[in-house]
């Protein structure tokens, strides 16, 4: 709903305006940074995630550049067991703005990163702790908006995603496992933060 709301006042208001927008020749940096706790009867998970990016404009519509991200899931329960989910990757996206003059500008993204993970489980009874660790890559395309505030501000937001991953653990014998589908739903929508150079 937010994002619709977005959408619509974004292209009601979508201007041209001197120094607003991305033109060739811009830099901007990006990124997000999120973090939550849930909790279910006994069960407890806290969540972590921080997503930089910069790129440059190669033309007036076609940005590419650099992504980090890195995300943390811990899980505890009743149990005497905690789990610990680490992922980190690296990657390389390009954009296509298709109004990037404006105040308001709907974009396509499509990125390649390389993936690596780290799974953990750890019995605090016995102090005995299992670890798993993997790496792999993933592909993606997804649809976004962005709005500037100011001349040097703008919010973005980017949803859904169709693409391919493939995990393997770093273990003699394993099997890379492989995934390729579309995502939509409200977890996938990802919001954050623009400056422009």
């Amino acid at each position: 709903m937010t994002a619709v709301a977005l959408f619509a006042f974004g292209f009601a208001n979508a201007q041209e305006s001197t120094g607003e927008g991305f033109s060739k020749g811009n830099v901007f940096v990006s990124g997000s940074v999120g973090f939550g706790t849930e909790s279910t009867g006994d069960e407890k998970m806290n969540e972590f995630n921080f997503s930089p990016k910069g790129a440059y404009f190669v033309t007036d519509n076609i940005a590419v550049g650099l992504a980090l991200g890195l995300s943390s899931t811990k899980t505890e329960d009743a149990s005497p067991v905690e789990e610990t989910n680490t992922k980190f990757s690296a990657g390389v996206f390009g954009r296509y703005y298709f109004t990037p003059a404006s105040k308001f500008s709907i974009f396509g993204q499509l990125g390649v990163n390389m993936n690596s993970y780290k799974d953990e489980t750890k019995n605090t009874a016995s102090g005995v702790t299992v670890s798993t660790e993997g790496n792999g890559f993933d592909v993606m395309l997804s649809p976004g908006v962005s709005y500037f505030l100011s001349n040097h501000f703008a919010i973005e937001a980017s949803f859904g995603a169709l693409g391919y991953e493939t995990t393997k653990p770093d273990a003699d014998g394993a099997e890379s496992t492989d995934k390729f589908g579309l995502e939509l739903n409200l977890s996938s929508i990802n919001f954050g933060l623009v400056y422009k150079f």
